[in-house]
């Protein structure tokens, strides 16, 4: 495990999460979690959070293969502090995602609600099908770069780089909403569906949390970045060349 510290103080720790680590345990985690890795370099965080015994300090989630910024409370004030910015959507959140095809409008926002998918408990829908209720979920999007290139196994005609900025915050959210609209996250294995392309041998999907701004308990305003992980910047970096 190789999470990196971005920034810390006496009420917060920021790190960068790298991808293929579960935030904290679950169902179906069982191996070691970003929370056992913070919590024995900060033991005070064992007793901070609503549940400190399965999310000791986690204010907010990233999805296991999701890589970027994320923070964590050293106390109880500090969570309670920061769980009010996160319920008040009052944290700026930017993410990088590469989706399949040619995203024709430069910037947008999607505005569709999300409930539990009835037919796999794995997955969320931006769908009246979904179960469990609907809940309100807002994505604002802006393209940032495009890429014509035909994949041989697939007719998705060229790949898109988004700067994605969700404005509420539910599981699966960024993803599930660019599926809804036809351009799903590249090698994303829960919502990719059959036509699911991995360009580079990219080996999971291409979305990270790169900038966070929120005010810290202490007052001061901060802004926070994570640089794009090797992994994704090579599929980058192979994609201009072609």
């Amino acid at each position: 495990m190789n999470p990196s510290i971005i920034y810390q103080d006496n009420d917060i720790v920021v790190v960068n999460k790298p991808a293929g680590i579960a935030v904290h345990k679950g169902v179906a985690e069982k191996g070691e979690t970003l929370a056992d890795w913070l919590a024995e370099k900060f033991p005070e965080m064992k007793k901070v959070g609503d549940e400190p015994e399965l999310r000791p300090g986690i204010v907010h989630r990233l999805d296991k293969d999701t890589s970027g910024v994320l923070i964590v409370a050293r106390n109880q004030k500090a969570f309670e502090f920061l769980k009010l910015q996160f319920q008040n959507r009052n944290i700026v959140k930017k993410y990088l995602a590469l989706v399949e095809g040619d995203l024709k409008t430069n910037k947008g926002m999607i505005d569709l609600p999300i409930g539990r998918s009835q037919s796999d408990f794995r997955k969320k829908l931006a769908s009246e099908k979904a179960g469990g209720g609907l809940r309100e979920a807002l994505t604002e999007y802006k393209v940032l770069e495009r890429f014509n290139v035909q994949h041989s196994m697939s007719n998705i005609g060229g790949y898109t780089l988004v700067e994605v900025y969700p404005k509420t915050g539910r599981t699966h959210q960024i993803r599930v909403h660019l599926k809804a609209i036809s351009h799903p996250v590249v090698c994303d294995s829960l919502y990719g569906g059959k036509r699911m392309t991995c360009p580079l041998e990219l080996k999971r999907h291409f979305l990270h949390a790169n900038f966070l701004e929120f005010v810290s308990p202490s007052g001061a305003r901060l802004k926070l970045e994570a640089d794009l992980p090797e992994d994704l910047a090579e599929v980058l970096e192979g994609l201009r060349k072609k």
